[in-house]
């Protein structure tokens, strides 16, 4: 089926997984870092406070999403996405709201929960459950609600905080995903319970098998995985966490850094759809050995960047690397695993990408606190993805020869 026809046939059910996407931007890092600023001058914290908030905050959601995931298997996108979203614009006014640092960490938890991590994981599952042999395309396409929220959002709250008061900008944001719950509502009228889906519509595994979460857990594969799933929210998030002591350590203007923002965007559109491609042309066996790649190339070519044109650079590899991420790893859990218990794999799976984007502004926090700046911090990021890449490659040759008999 063509491009087009296979939009046009499932339009209806692309365009909730994008909105989701899309919707998750309000407990993204990219977003919430745009009111540190305010934030700490509010509450008087220092950046090692408010790290530690953030670092505390993402961790709890991370946990919580081991267990929350696996509702996605038993509940309709439709209902379980309406509560979702009504929970993440309560959370956004329980932000604009909150009286004191200690009720900081309960808003970052509930952001990250509801935002980065449950309305992505329902997007992703779904996908991952509703198409197979276009499982790649769909992946990319609801994966453009990242990339748009990450292009157009903060271009738009910048430019409301130069007038506007941060927390009358959560309260913006809570009415634009109440906006959501009736397009969603609207999109998925039609949505089927998990529970009715028959035996046949359903992609199994290695070996035939619909694994369950317990059985995943206890394969190598998993485990020889988590380096990758563990690195680019880590290592990530920190950069841009970081980055205006990034450009501080590298004598660069923030404006011209942000200003690079939109080739990457570009670049990560351009390389979610390839990938998309990709998997439904060769599946997930063959790219996951490589995926880490860009990532490892990207951060070494930041660390040794002298200037914002080297910066650019390094920020269209990264965008390889991270178009790859937004498509590849619901599509491998869905191939290698099978469609019947992805939800609860994948929760597994987001709740270690979760705790990811957790530890790396705390660690890179406290490591620039000891005198290592992120600079140089880089290079060590960069030996850990090739190490990803490799525990990674090890795994998915092995299991490769198991899918063969299905």
């Amino acid at each position: 089926m063509s491009f087009v026809r296979f939009v046009s046939a499932n339009w209806l059910f692309l365009l909730a997984g994008f909105t989701l996407t899309l919707t998750s931007s309000y407990g993204q890092t990219f977003f919430i870092s745009l009111f540190a600023g305010q934030i700490m001058a509010d509450f008087g914290l220092s950046d090692g406070q408010w790290g530690g908030i953030y670092t505390l905050g993402t961790t709890a959601s991370a946990i919580t999403m081991v267990w929350a995931g696996t509702l996605v298997d038993r509940f309709r996108v439709r209902a379980l996405g309406t509560l979702v979203l009504l929970a993440l614009a309560a959370a956004c006014l329980f932000t604009a709201a909150i009286p004191n640092a200690v009720l900081l960490v309960a808003a970052i938890f509930f952001l990250r929960l509801f935002g980065q991590g449950m309305s992505s994981h329902l997007a992703v599952v779904a996908m991952a459950r509703w198409f197979v042999a276009s499982r790649g395309k769909a992946l990319s396409i609801a994966s453009m609600g990242f990339a748009v929220g990450q292009a157009v959002l903060p271009i738009i709250f910048v430019t409301l905080l130069m007038t506007w008061n941060w927390r009358a900008l959560w309260v913006v944001a809570a009415g634009i995903v109440l906006l959501t719950v009736p397009l969603m509502t609207a999109l998925l009228r039609h949505e089927r319970t998990p529970q009715s889906m028959a035996k046949d519509e359903q992609a199994a595994g290695m070996d035939g098998l619909h694994w369950t979460r317990g059985q995943v857990l206890r394969h190598p594969l998993f485990w020889l995985m988590v380096p990758a799933l563990l690195g680019p929210p880590a290592w990530g998030t920190a950069l841009f966490f970081q980055q205006v002591h990034l450009t501080a350590v590298k004598d660069w203007p923030l404006a011209g850094f942000v200003a690079l923002f939109p080739i990457y965007t570009a670049v990560i559109i351009a390389a979610t759809f390839a990938t998309g491609w990709a998997v439904d042309r060769f599946g997930t066996g063959r790219i996951v050995p490589f995926y880490m790649l860009p990532f490892a190339a990207g951060f070494a070519l930041m660390a040794a960047a002298n200037s914002l044109y080297a910066a650019g650079v390094a920020l269209i590899v990264l965008g390889v690397g991270q178009g790859m991420q937004s498509t590849l790893p619901a599509a491998f859990w869905a191939e290698f695993f099978g469609t019947r218990h992805i939800g609860s794999i994948k929760a597994a799976a987001a709740g270690i990408m979760v705790f990811g984007s957790a530890i790396g502004p705390g660690l890179s926090g406290v490591l620039i606190d000891y005198g290592v700046d992120f600079s140089a911090q880089m290079w060590g990021y960069a030996v850990f993805f090739i190490a990803a890449a490799l525990t990674a490659s090890l795994g998915v040759t092995s299991a490769r020869k198991s899918l063969s008999t299905t």
